[in-house]
């Protein structure tokens, strides 16, 4: 992650623009693409785009899934993110992508001031001179590989190819682990050497049950 990035979370971390999503785990280093239509919202992305292009994705407790409409109670870890490339339609809607950039911990909310919610919260990246080794990462990361089809194998190697220990758990989580519960677990996990663990445990139960490719079947 630039340190530019990096940079510009810390100062909008003070007054932070959130956007619950119950559906949707954010990640540092990886991203999802969003499709922005309620008017709070648009106008939470349209005042990041005159700014820094930031906001967090963030989980609602349990139990509070059906009052998005209002305020629910949120969990205290969040992801800030920076939006990578944005379109916005004739009628104000927003598609864009949001490319995670930290963990962050909710210290508290700020009252309410416009459509949309803000809080004060905490940026807690990886410490960037913990860089645990991560071999059983990689060897579960390229079984995996073998038994994806060739482009999707050659994208996932390209963009696991530049990052290690944390930053590399985050992103083969962020591209293969679908469940929004184990996503927000991995997103609270800081102990870096147990989320290259538990994420190249993740790789091996879902490679176990993926079929041989056809190079692999020969091999056999």
């Amino acid at each position: 992650m630039s340190s530019d990035l990096l940079g510009k979370a810390r100062v909008a971390a003070g007054k932070l623009k959130v956007f619950p999503l119950p559906p949707v785990v954010l990640l540092p280093g990886g991203a999802v693409p969003l499709h922005i239509f309620e008017p709070r919202y648009r106008a939470l992305v349209a005042d990041a785009l005159a700014t820094d292009g930031v906001f967090a994705m963030a989980q609602v407790q349990p139990g509070q899934e059906r009052q998005l409409s209002g305020r629910p109670a949120l969990e205290p870890w969040l992801c800030l993110g920076h939006i990578a490339v944005h379109e916005k339609r004739p009628d104000g809607r927003y598609d864009l992508v949001l490319t995670g950039v930290s963990r962050a911990r909710l210290v508290r909310e700020l009252p309410a001031g416009g459509l949309y919610r803000e809080v004060e919260a905490e940026l807690v990246p990886d410490d960037p001179s913990a860089t645990p080794a991560d071999p059983e990462l990689r060897q579960a990361l390229l079984e995996l590989i073998a038994r994806t089809p060739d482009e999707v194998g050659e994208k996932l190697a390209q963009v696991t190819s530049r990052v290690a220990g944390g930053p590399l758990a985050d992103v083969v989580a962020s591209a293969v682990i679908d469940d929004v519960e184990r996503r927000y677990e991995l997103l609270r996990e800081l102990d870096v050497s147990r989320r290259v663990r538990e994420v190249a445990d993740d790789v091996l139960m879902l490679v176990a049950g993926m079929p041989l490719s056809k190079r692999e079947t020969l091999l056999h």
